[in-house]
């Protein structure tokens, strides 16, 4: 597989893992009493503001506006939170994507410790820039969910690029 190769099927496969960790954290939304539908949870519709902008919407935001040295407006809250979550994910998988194509055989567990890096890494860079609290000051659950979630991410985006990789091989004295 070509490194090209393997970043356009890791992106590719990014964007399955944030999907299927999308679909799993609205799943567990929805089991504990959350009332919006799919298309509204999972275009932050509740957001409206900076001050209840999750970390991806900050990220977005302190980015873009020390990129331009201005500032933006609250209603760009919501769309600053789903384009830096997919971009994020998206991206991953293509780092994923390069790390997996270089292997000789690619395995579905492999995405176990690419979610657990991907989790590992947010809460090493969002506390060092404020936008979360040191690993230690949250509680075993809040961890364990959160961690969950980003081993569903691992799994699926692992899944999709071995089915992805998989479509391109060509059986053994042939040529593609």
């Amino acid at each position: 597989m070509t490194p090209i190769g393997a970043v356009v099927r890791g992106l590719a496969a990014g964007t399955v893992g944030t999907a299927a960790m999308d679909l799993f954290l609205f799943a567990r939304y929805r089991r504990g009493g959350g009332t919006s539908s799919l298309a509204q949870w999972e275009s932050s519709s509740g957001v409206s503001e900076w001050a209840q902008a999750p970390a991806p919407a900050q990220v977005g935001r302190r980015l873009i506006e020390g990129l331009f040295q201005t500032q933006l407006d609250d209603k760009w809250a919501r769309l600053l939170n789903n384009v830096t979550h997919w971009a994020f994910g998206t991206i991953s998988g293509a780092q994923y994507g390069l790390l997996a194509g270089s292997l000789p055989a690619q395995r579905i567990v492999y995405g176990l410790p690419f979610g657990a890096a991907v989790w590992t890494g947010g809460y090493v860079i969002l506390p060092a820039t404020k936008l979360y609290e040191p690993i230690w000051k949250y509680d075993r659950d809040t961890l364990a969910k959160d961690l969950s979630a980003h081993l569903v991410y691992g799994l699926a985006t692992s899944s999709a690029m071995r089915a992805l990789s998989a479509r391109t091989e060509c059986a053994p004295g042939t040529q593609p």
